[in-house]
């Protein structure tokens, strides 16, 4: 497994303008879904999202990386390890915290609040074109602080850094089946990628360039706001460059439609999230989420149980 010698600070070039929907943009459903298929990302206002209790996440986040630091929450990435499966022993570091809706997590109810947002499942579908009786539970997690300076190396979730062009190609062409996002608690600008890598393969410099290389052509650091939330092509080129003395909460969600089917399986089962759907019981719970959330878990427990043993993605990075 390569990983660098040391962690060097990325001089990342800003972009002159980045797509923002606002409550003032017309149609802000289909200008979001144009700017995420141009440009492989795009930025929601926090005023979009006003179901958000920004207090009650950033208090139930706080609980949980406490768990998770001290050990009594096993659930982890842990450095400097960048790909699932992740050792659940944080004496070297964590930089996220895994399974927000988990119903072992005393404030899973807090997450679920925005995980199953109305208007944030609006966008969801928008975005990946379906109905809303298609959408599938998959995972909520979150990004954190690292213990030390730690960096991803350049990548795409979904293709590995071995494929040739033509096979880069082929999957970049196949339509979305999922929608992917951070929802900052608080300001971050974590994310660096390249606008518009998503709708081709990589250029020669991108694949010349060393994994944990600060600066590749283009590239841009997307800066969050508090509340403000991104969406992104998980197939665009991008890495995470993390700040060990900056507080990060970054809620780290994605939902997909029943008709991917195993199109999807691997990316999101290999996080263990099939260990425990099936038993997250919201019965007797209150709120008009409630019936949203049980029929995209059962549809998540499906698709577990139609795909068997699934692999990781990257078992040794």
């Amino acid at each position: 497994m390569k990983r660098p010698r040391k962690v060097v600070t990325s001089t990342n070039v800003q972009p002159e303008t980045i797509t923002s929907i606002t409550t003032s943009t017309t149609d802000p459903y289909t200008a979001a879904r144009e700017a995420l298929d141009r440009d492989g990302f795009v930025v929601l206002s926090a005023s979009l999202f006003p179901s958000f209790d920004l207090d009650a996440l950033r208090s139930a986040a706080s609980r949980i990386t406490t768990a998770a630091r001290d050990g009594s929450w096993p659930y982890i990435r842990t450095l400097p390890k960048q790909f699932p499966p992740w050792p659940q022993d944080p004496s070297h570091g964590i930089w996220g915290v895994q399974h927000l809706l988990h119903p072992s997590n005393p404030d899973h109810l807090v997450f679920a609040r925005s995980y199953f947002d109305a208007e944030l499942l609006r966008y969801v579908g928008a975005l990946i074109g379906c109905e809303q009786e298609d959408l599938t539970m998959e995972l909520y997690n979150m990004l954190v602080r690292p213990d030390k300076p730690f960096e991803l190396r350049w990548h795409r979730d979904d293709i590995p850094s071995t494929a040739t062009s033509d096979e880069e190609r082929q999957r970049l062409d196949k339509p979305a089946c999922h929608a992917q996002w951070n929802l900052a608690l608080y300001d971050d600008s974590s994310l660096v990628l390249v606008p518009g890598s998503h709708r081709r393969a990589r250029t020669p410099a991108e694949r010349a360039a060393d994994p944990y290389q600060a600066h590749v052509p283009a590239q841009i650091s997307v800066r969050l706001k508090a509340g403000e939330v991104a969406f992104y092509n998980n197939n665009i080129f991008h890495r995470g460059v993390y700040d060990c003395t900056k507080e990060r909460m970054t809620l780290h969600g994605s939902i997909g439609t029943k008709k991917a089917g195993m199109q999807r399986a691997r990316n999101v089962l290999q996080h263990g999230v099939g260990e425990w759907a099936g038993q997250w019981d919201l019965d007797g719970e209150e709120g008009e989420w409630v019936e949203r959330a049980k029929g995209m878990r059962k549809r998540l427990v499906e698709l577990g149980g139609e795909s068997g043993q699934v692999g990781f993605f990257a078992e040794d990075e």
